[in-house]
């Protein structure tokens, strides 16, 4: 195109601007459509959601209270004492009832002791750690009227490893044999408690006397289920 005149001349710079931006245009359109069908084009701004910090303090402070609450409300129940009501001394062949009875006066003790061989009260139950004191009579009279007597008779022969079973009516209790001893009843102690399970068996005429008792100490082995008063 010649220019002979201003008139010319700015239509000549018209033209070229309205070709330049067509043709911006046209490659904008094709190079956007080409970056769009690979997925190129950048993704817009999620829109961000306020949150109100005191809403947010109260839901943690709630989660945290229900936590503490569900924590106070966890009651961990007593476990009941397993009183054993049947001893079983395998050696001697013999089965004997058991009381427990709640008072340790003398009297009360020796009352107890007609009916069978007592557990002290003090001591521990089968299912504790600590020591079961089991006490009964022993008498060598060549006649007795009450056979609770002689519950003891021959506690004295028992061997290292012969069994003695404590039985309650939820389980049954094995101990072994590991210590048979004679001794005068003012120097005999019986430590109560301790973290090992044991059993001891001593032999009295009655409470207070001062003849030799045997003295059996056996240590606990196992724990048997009791199921319809059988033992597994």
């Amino acid at each position: 195109m010649k220019i002979e005149t201003w008139s010319d001349f700015f239509e000549a710079l018209l033209v070229r601007k309205v070709s330049f931006l067509v043709s911006f245009f046209v490659i904008f359109l094709l190079s956007y459509s080409f970056l769009a069908w690979l997925d190129f084009l950048p993704e817009p701004p999620a829109q961000k959601q306020e949150v109100n910090p005191a809403n947010e303090t109260a839901t943690t402070t709630v989660e945290e209270v229900s936590l503490v609450k569900d924590e106070v409300q966890v009651i961990t129940e007593p476990i009941a004492p397993r009183y054993p009501d049947t001893l079983v001394i395998d050696g001697l062949d013999r089965t004997v009832s058991v009381l427990n009875p709640n008072s340790r006066k003398v009297a009360d003790l020796d009352a107890a002791l007609l009916y069978g061989v007592v557990r002290h009260p003090d001591s521990a139950t089968p299912e504790q750690k600590g020591t079961v004191l089991m006490l009964g009579h022993s008498s060598y009279l060549p006649t007795v009227l009450n056979p609770n007597f002689q519950a003891f008779n021959g506690i004295q022969h028992l061997e290292f490893g012969d069994t003695i079973r404590l039985q309650s009516a939820e389980a049954e209790y094995v101990y072994r044999v590991d210590r048979v001893y004679r001794a005068k009843a003012a120097e005999v102690t019986v430590p109560i408690a301790g973290e090992v399970r044991r059993l001891v068996l001593a032999t009295c005429n009655s409470f207070g006397s001062k003849d030799d008792r045997y003295i059996v100490e056996a240590e606990f082995i196992e724990e048997r289920t009791v199921v319809a008063g059988l033992s597994y």
